[in-house]
């Protein structure tokens, strides 16, 4: 079984680091203005935008 990827508001962190906001078909299309935390392990996620988004880590993008 892997690791969680998307979370909800009331969840906790499973990780330090910064999230953000993705929609339902987030691959699809972005979303506009997407909101941005930064968590510590063990910290709740907040609200999100609306009742359709969850939380994701954000990655750092590799440069080969």
């Amino acid at each position: 079984m892997g690791e969680k990827t998307e979370f909800e508001p009331g969840d906790k962190a499973p990780n330090d680091g910064e999230y953000t906001e993705v929609g339902e078909k987030s691959f699809v299309s972005e979303i506009q203005n997407p909101k941005r935390v930064t968590l510590q392990k063990g910290e709740a996620f907040p609200e999100t935008s609306n009742h359709n988004r969850k939380w994701k880590k954000l990655t750092k993008a590799r440069v080969h």
